[in-house]
């Protein structure tokens, strides 16, 4: 929900097409929605600039989907991360129209907000793979930002290994406003690019190497005791994390050039 939603229902109200009841019965829930099970926090949209996000794992579907029907029912797409491929198949047949992503195992219900603001900016975030074993994370980073309605570049495979791999693109790379580096093993890329880029560089540790890399925490120390400035770095495996920050620099570059 946003500010449009709720002025859409007082015009509502206002010409008579939205009763009293109805409209106090959106109000009411403005804060959040008790289901039990759930409390949905319809407020957040408003507070934070971005609706709830679904958690997938530890939910059946049927816990998802009515969570889904709430958010979508305030104005807002539901994004839906960490599913299964069972979960996946009965949204499916659920909703037919859902923009699935078996590789970043997400789901976006409702209405896709990227006609409602990428196409209003040239603001643009970028998401970069050490290796191809590195996007899956990769692209449930890129599939949140689009879910917060901005456009995001992929750019695949461009570790340290091949360096020239990586400088090949490097007018592309100069274009992006802030930059996710997701990389295993040692973790290295988003020193390199943090070296190159006057932007922001979210760094995601993965849990692709082999034994000594510890399922991810090799990757994380180097990327935390990494020497470039301007480098933060989330959780391993933390798609989502990277996609959401990315999503909250380019709505603050946006909201300084109005």
């Amino acid at each position: 929900m946003n500010e449009n939603t709720i002025k859409s229902w007082l015009a509502d109200f206002k010409a008579g097409k939205l009763n009293e009841e109805k409209l106090i019965g959106y109000l009411k829930n403005l804060p959040f929605e008790d289901l039990d099970f759930a409390k949905v926090d319809h407020h957040r949209s408003l507070r934070r600039g971005f609706p709830e996000v679904i958690y997938g794992e530890g939910k059946d579907i049927d816990q998802i989907v009515m969570i889904a029907q709430k958010i979508n029912q305030h104005g807002n797409p539901a994004l839906i991360t960490r599913l299964n491929e069972d979960k996946i198949e009965a949204l499916i047949k659920k909703y037919p129209d859902a923009k699935i992503n078996r590789k970043a195992r997400t789901a976006l219900l409702g209405k896709d907000p990227k006609s409602k603001r990428s196409d209003k900016t040239d603001l643009q975030g970028m998401v970069m793979t050490a290796g191809t074993s590195d996007m899956d994370v990769a692209e449930e980073a890129a599939e949140t930002l689009e879910a917060f309605g901005y456009n995001c570049d992929r750019l695949y495979d461009v570790g340290v290994a091949g360096l020239h791999r990586l400088m090949a693109h490097r007018e592309r790379i100069l274009k992006a406003n802030a930059i996710a580096v997701i990389a295993g093993m040692e973790g290295a890329l988003a020193s390199v690019v943090g070296g190159l880029v006057e932007v922001p560089v979210i760094a995601v540790p993965t849990s692709v190497g082999y034994g000594a890399n510890f399922n991810g925490i090799s990757a994380l120390l180097g990327m935390l005791t990494g020497c470039a400035g301007g480098v933060a770095v989330v959780n391993i495996d933390n798609g989502f994390a990277a996609g959401y920050m990315l999503a909250v620099i380019l709505r603050n570059l946006e909201s300084a050039k109005k």
